[in-house]
């Protein structure tokens, strides 16, 4: 025990040494404490299994800030507060139901309400139905052909891409803004393929805006499963003029009070200067969101639980930012900026966590060209962990808002291939988790942290 103790202190009392010998020794001892002590998966299997769904404005939300904050206080940090935010309360109601009605026949299909969206009428709605491929489709057959009907969003997410997240960039419109484009046109409703690669009979919900649409021009929208949209299509060229039945009692309440949950090892050296590593603490209300974004919770706990735990002592300060609302609004990420902005606070660096607790293969880099030469210079250091991918591209939501000047951003990005057959849907359960691959995150995470923390970033001088 004296040995391993002193090792550890023998490593840590070279953290200021920018030699690579060093960074690989830290880097490796960050490895190892991820995957024989971490509590990240402990921590998710609660926020899972006994707290759940986290919705902005639901109990679960509460409970997650209360439980979160009761565990990096336990840490023994330099600092643990809450951050208030107001936040929108949108609540599903009873369980929808849909089903195709050819002549008497009516087959049932999965939906469910899309975030912020209105109810249908107390009956429901049963209407005509006309399939498109999406906004621009709709935009080309006019309100002549719209009017009265319900219009079925069916444009598949593209399984040619090996990146997951651009196949899903390429038709989420339609499940954002295809509401308000179909009012504009005279529909009763929308019905959109769920944002899935495979076909299963899970729907996925997910934000959606009516934009400036008047109130009384809102229209009922919800996701169909892949299965559910197989068949409807299938069934409309065999009988375009059958109908489409949906209820949903969804509503709006009034915005809620919750929090942002925030923690931080106060810097050694340039303690003005912070480095924030964060997730977003609510999920979708069809389960509890492990992958989304439990994982992402978690693992920037474990960051500095590591960190703590190895009495590392960082030269800028380290703060982790647990963020509400990112799903149907990101208040949490835009109230955390405002706040900063009004202490005057400097970020020079912020990682993020929001793309699943899978495999880590690399990050998502927002930087000037100098700072991204340097972020991939730190290659051949996580090579043996097979993290390989350091590219230009979003980093995370809830980070988009900060503003310092000369920030660099960065995403964690895990393999991508399994992330959107869970995605806001009702199997992102905990039974979904592979605690080794959450834990790999983690340390991957700690790895870029440490290293930004040594080495700084690059400030372009004024000309």
């Amino acid at each position: 025990m004296k040995k391993t103790i002193l090792l550890t202190a023998l490593v840590l009392n070279g953290l200021t040494s920018f030699a690579q010998s060093n960074d690989e020794k830290n880097i490796k001892l960050f490895y190892k404490k991820a995957l024989t002590e971490a509590k990240c998966y402990t921590w998710l299997e609660y926020l899972s299994n006994d707290i759940g769904a986290r919705l902005s404005g639901s109990k679960g939300a509460e409970l997650a800030v209360d439980y979160t904050k009761r565990q990096l206080e336990s840490l023994g940090l330099d600092k643990v507060y809450l951050q208030e935010v107001m936040v929108p309360h949108w609540v599903r109601g009873q369980k929808e139901t849909a089903y195709i009605l050819d002549g008497k026949t009516k087959t049932n299909v999965p939906i469910c309400a899309l975030g912020g969206s209105v109810a249908t009428p107390k009956t429901g709605i049963t209407a005509e139905i006309i399939e498109v491929q999406g906004i621009k489709e709709l935009a080309e057959l006019g309100a002549d052909k719209v009017k009265g009907k319900i219009v079925f969003y069916n444009r598949p997410m593209n399984p040619e891409n090996i990146e997951t997240f651009m196949s899903y960039g390429a038709c989420v419109d339609q499940r954002y803004a295809g509401a308000k484009e179909a009012a504009k046109l005279g529909a009763v409703g929308t019905i959109v393929r769920s944002m899935n690669l495979r076909l299963d009979d899970f729907p996925h919900t997910g934000a959606q805006s009516y934009g400036d649409l008047p109130k009384e021009q809102y229209i009922p929208t919800a996701a169909i499963s892949t299965n559910g949209a197989e068949l409807l299509s299938k069934s409309l060229k065999v009988n375009p003029a059958l109908k489409f039945y949906f209820k949903q009692s969804c509503e709006t309440l009034p915005d809620a009070l919750s929090y942002n949950v925030i923690g931080e090892l106060t810097g050694s050296v340039t303690p003005e200067n912070i480095m924030v590593v964060g997730g977003h603490l609510d999920s979708w209300d069809l389960a509890d969101g492990s992958h989304d974004d439990g994982a992402g919770v978690v693992q920037s706990m474990e960051v500095i639980r590591i960190l703590k735990n190895l009495n590392y002592k960082p030269k800028n300060t380290i703060r982790v930012v647990l963020f509400m609302n990112e799903e149907n609004g990101g208040k949490g990420g835009a109230k955390y900026e405002e706040v900063s902005k009004q202490k005057k606070e400097n970020h020079i660096f912020a990682l993020e966590s929001d793309s699943g607790g899978f495999s880590p293969r690399g990050f998502s880099i927002e930087a000037d060209d100098v700072n991204l030469k340097k972020i991939q210079a730190y290659k051949d250091l996580f090579e043996p962990y097979l993290v390989h991918s350091f590219t230009i591209g979003h980093a995370g939501s809830d980070i988009s808002h900060l503003t310092s000047q000369a920030i660099v951003k960065a995403g964690l990005k895990p393999d991508s291939q399994r992330y959107f057959d869970y995605h806001h849907a009702a199997n992102d359960t905990f039974d979904a988790i592979n605690k080794r691959e959450l834990e790999l995150g983690a340390a991957t995470m700690t790895s870029l942290i440490y290293l930004l923390d040594q080495n700084g970033i690059e400030i372009k001088k004024a000309n």
